[in-house]
């Protein structure tokens, strides 16, 4: 395809604001949610968080396992055709989440959901690279990047307004913004052939990814009431571990693998993947606790929550935008590991300091700025090394598999602070058990940490040789 004149700039924006909106909305999902599940937990009698647990999980491990699969579909029958039918998708699966009569129902849109949005990520920034010329395409991804930072930033704020006029708004808001883009995007988004030859991408190597996570995430999610020794949860984490066999034993031996061996044979690639998936587990975790110890010890509206939890996550984009000096100052992962220790030292905060009476200023504000400045430095250095590993013709399926890796380890990340919290009775065995899952947030990001240092070490080793 050649380069767009600079008369279709208008026909460029166009398609820029169709992909913007589409992953605008699709980010949003996984932030905004947070701040529903007490209201939710309330409309559905009671339901208990571990069964709630599920309206994030579900998504986020349907969305891990497809996205390399919607990617590799979409290079063989075309980025636009497969855009916009993840769009569909999302838009009309948007619908069935806020129609949902029980929680089951609400589970299974959200994973009709997830399924759109695994659509609708990696064709994303492909489709609007194909709209926009070479000399502008650096700015134009870095927009792209800026989306999810931004939906970061006012999830909290737009949930807890939502959730004010009811819980289902959540969803009902993607429903008129899927249509709009849905109406503009046929018109003006690039049609391009894909390649008409290639395999056929792994499909049951994904299911069996899927039967992986899910086993593992209901083994942590239920071990508080099983009990951590008990025969279902070690079956369950056996299942997840030789699932997980299957799918890796699949992935070696398939032309089309979810995930390519080769690309974990990168030393610095896979040390920048195994930092991410366990700092987005650490995320995923203090996310979590933080809306839920406003609402539900603290006794704050939803609104409130979303203003209370605003300030760390409207950080990440000026942190991350401003870090590009100290990435090229410290490299990436000595930035990575700093930021890694700035994020468990305010999660630290909470654990050390945070009592059962309200007292936001001193108590979970600082926190909550800390692990906002870790974020910014953190997930940004950490995607943009695992890019920097690849060569170019590998970017685009090794960019799938860490925000993969990333989703994997926001569904442990839930499932385990889900566990360690359990179902307290009383604000003093609330405390407690958001102890237990701070603590374990702390552990998961050192872990990160140390896999940055090994980054740090792995790129040392590559600018040597």
């Amino acid at each position: 395809m050649a380069a767009p004149a600079d008369g279709d700039r208008p026909h460029r924006r166009a398609a820029f604001l169709v992909v913007a909106a589409a992953v605008f909305v699709s980010n949003l999902d996984l932030f905004i949610v947070n701040v529903a599940l007490p209201a939710m937990q309330r409309d559905f009698h009671g339901s208990s968080l571990a069964t709630l647990s599920w309206v994030l999980n579900g998504y986020a491990i349907v969305f891990a396992a497809l996205l390399v699969v919607a990617g590799r579909l979409a290079d063989r029958i075309g980025h636009r055709k497969v855009f916009l039918a993840g769009l569909t998708v999302f838009t009309i699966a948007s619908a069935l989440c806020a129609l949902a009569p029980a929680v089951g129902w609400l589970d299974a849109a959200r994973v009709v959901q997830a399924a759109g949005a695994a659509a609708l990520m990696p064709t994303s920034l492909a489709l609007l690279l194909d709209a926009t010329p070479p000399a502008e395409r650096p700015g134009a991804i870095r927009a792209w990047a800026s989306i999810g930072g931004i939906a970061a930033g006012l999830g909290p704020v737009l949930g807890g307004l939502l959730v004010e006029a009811d819980w289902r708004w959540v969803f009902i808001a993607n429903v008129p913004v899927g249509i709009a883009a849905l109406a503009v995007g046929v018109r003006v988004l690039p049609r391009l052939r894909g390649r008409e030859s290639g395999p056929l991408p792994d499909v049951f190597g994904a299911a069996l990814l899927t039967l992986a996570i899910a086993a593992l995430a209901v083994s942590l999610v239920k071990a508080d009431a099983w009990g951590w020794g008990s025969a279902r949860v070690l079956g369950g984490l056996l299942a997840a571990l030789l699932l997980t066999g299957g799918f890796l034993y699949r992935s070696a031996r398939h032309p089309a693998p979810v995930v390519e061996p080769s690309l974990l044979r990168v030393p610095s690639f896979a040390a920048a993947n195994t930092a991410a998936l366990l700092f987005t587990a650490a995320f995923a975790g203090m996310l979590l606790t933080s809306a839920l110890w406003c609402q539900q010890v603290w006794g704050y509206s939803a609104l409130r929550t979303g203003l209370a939890i605003s300030p760390g996550p409207l950080l990440v984009p000026p942190v991350a935008l401003g870090s590009a000096a100290l990435v090229r100052r410290l490299g990436p992962g000595r930035l990575a590991a700093l930021g890694t220790l700035l994020f468990a030292g305010g999660v630290g905060w909470w654990a050390a300091d945070i009592a059962v009476r309200p007292d936001y200023a001193t108590e979970l504000l600082p926190g909550m700025l800390l692990t906002g400045l870790g974020v910014g430095l953190v997930l940004p250095t950490l995607i943009g090394a695992a890019a920097a590993a690849l060569p170019p013709a590998r970017l685009a399926t090794g960019s799938a598999v860490t925000t993969m890796a990333r989703q994997i380890g926001a569904v442990v990340g839930v499932a385990l602070t889900v566990s360690l919290i359990g179902t307290p009775h009383g604000p003093q065995a609330a405390l407690e058990g958001f102890r237990r899952g701070w603590t374990a947030v702390i552990v998961a990001a050192l872990l990160a940490g140390a896999a940055a240092l090994v980054l740090a070490a792995n790129q040392r080793k590559a600018a040597a040789e």
